[in-house]
Order: C-alpha cells, then structure tokens, then sequence
C-alpha cells in the first residue's frame, strides 16, 4: 500500500476508502455473475486492464465495454440481487432466474422473455411480484 502524506485532506482520504470498500464488495460479488460478464469484471477489476486494453483483447468497442462495465458496477453495487438471494426461499426457482436476469445482468423484459421461454406478460408480472416481496421485506431501493 502506498504511504499517506500528511497534506492529503480528510475528504480526499475519505473517497479513497469508500473507493476501496466499493471495489472489494464488487471483489466478493463477482461469483454471482455470469461467465462472460464475470470475465469481464475480473479482467478490469483484477487485473486492473483499461477500457482501450479491453477493446483489443476483445475486438469490440472501448464505449460499449465501458458501459457493460458501468452497468454491471451500478447493479452489482445496488445489491437488489443480493437482496433476491437473501430472500430466496420466498422465490421459485424460475422467479430466481428472472431476478438474476433483470436485476443483476441488466436484460430487458423482452430478452429475458427470449431467454426463458416466457412471455413478456409474464416476466413483467414476474418482476413486479418480485418488487413487491422486497418492498414488504424493508428492501426500498427496487426498480
């Protein structure tokens, strides 16, 4: 760890430790995500490639990895998933998945309907179910 100087203000101090605590709850929630967002996360968090790094590696846009990325933190960080898995014996199985889906890898009703063989009918009444039993258990932050 890099030595603290004594002219770094407590602010400045403070937003680095959030940012610490940030990055190892994103660390430890990694095994939730899928394998292809999973390598993408470890690749840019683990072993601290860039965005341009990134694009070569994979051919695809700096843009469009940046967003998958900032998605994927925004979600990972907001823990409505976690909060899923916390009160998963108030889920079947499939409520699960679409959770997983919609929640934590950011698909829309419609390519989870896609996904899961479902109609979009469904998987929206499905998600404001789910919303619902998070709300009644204290969990505020729903979409």
């Amino acid at each position: 760890m890099k030595r603290i100087h004594s002219n770094i203000s407590q602010k400045n101090l403070d937003n680095k430790n959030k940012n610490r605590a940030q990055i190892d709850l994103l660390r430890s929630r990694l095994s939730h995500l899928d394998a292809e967002d999973k390598l993408l996360m470890t690749v840019y968090l683990e072993n601290g490639n860039n965005t341009y790094q990134i694009s070569q590696l994979t051919g695809l846009c700096r843009t469009s990895i940046a967003r998958r990325i900032n998605g994927l933190t925004k979600r990972m960080l907001d823990g409505i998933y976690i909060a899923c898995l916390r009160n998963r014996r108030k889920f079947n199985k499939q409520q699960m998945a679409i959770a997983k889906d919609y929640f934590l890898a950011g698909l829309s009703i419609r390519k989870i309907a896609l996904k899961r063989r479902r109609s979009r009918y469904h998987v929206d009444e499905t998600i404001k179910k789910i919303n619902s039993i998070l709300k009644e258990c204290g969990y505020a932050n729903t979409k």
